[in-house]
């Protein structure tokens, strides 16, 4: 079966920096993909390059088997980390506006209800909480009815509360056949939504596979011949990436 979005060698040069150094993977329809790494990773480079923002030095992006042409950017929705809503707008009037950018849309009340935003559809922008604001972000994502949504560390800052129930609406989501990229710090996140997992350090895929497949390989033991105290993905993640701050 063709992937829906197929990477091949894509490579970003900044003068004598190699942020992305022959990045190759593929990812089939239906599946939440993600994308982990440290600080300077070269993960955000990757996905700019995925979506179009950032221009590849070499390598193909291909969507759907080809190229990607004009209408990529009508079948992909994208929460970035930080966006500007306008104060003066409702959450309702939000949606209402982005909808206006595109030709096929998803029904407001739909969006609303999904992402529980119902009960401050008539709340400005300016006052609503961090965990409101989040839901808000991923529902102007799915406001194009995309096939593919990239979603950018979507639960960064957010108490557990609110980011469990985000992590609910990314199931349902996926639940539904939507295709997600995903990039986050929170290794339960990744391993609680992602079917598969990529994990770059200095420009390059240094590990891919299932949660189970990872923990398999790499949680046998810690170093010292012993087995690891912990079989999740943090412990894969700092065994592949170190202990090292990355600032």
């Amino acid at each position: 079966m063709t992937p829906l979005l197929e990477v091949r060698h894509l490579k970003k040069n900044y003068k004598s920096l190699t942020a992305v150094d022959d990045v190759s993977f593929a990812i089939s329809k239906g599946t939440c993909f993600g994308l982990l790494g440290p600080n300077g990773a070269g993960k955000t480079t990757t996905i700019e390059m995925m979506e179009g923002i950032l221009s590849a030095t070499s390598g193909d992006v291909y969507y759907k088997g080809s190229p990607r042409t004009n209408d990529f950017n009508e079948e992909i929705g994208i929460q970035f980390q930080h966006t500007a809503l306008l104060a003066f707008l409702t959450v309702r009037e939000t949606l209402k506006t982005f909808q206006k950018l595109y030709h096929k849309t998803a029904d407001i009340d739909s969006l609303l209800a999904m992402c529980n935003l119902l009960d401050i559809q008539n709340q400005y922008n300016d006052r609503i909480s961090g965990g409101q604001r989040q839901r808000l972000l991923l529902a102007l994502a799915l406001v194009n009815q995309p096939e593919l949504l990239f979603l950018d560390e979507p639960s960064t800052g957010l108490d557990p509360q609110a980011r469990r129930n985000l992590w609910d609406i990314v199931l349902n989501i996926k639940s539904q056949g939507k295709t997600i990229i995903l990039t986050t710090h929170y290794m339960e996140e990744a391993q609680l939504l992602c079917d598969e997992i990529a994990i770059m350090d200095y420009g390059r895929i240094i590990a891919r596979g299932t949660v189970a497949d990872l923990i398999g390989q790499y949680c046998r033991e810690d170093g010292t011949g012993q087995p690891c105290p912990e079989e999740n993905l943090e412990t894969v993640f700092i065994k592949l990436t170190g202990r090292q701050l990355r600032e």
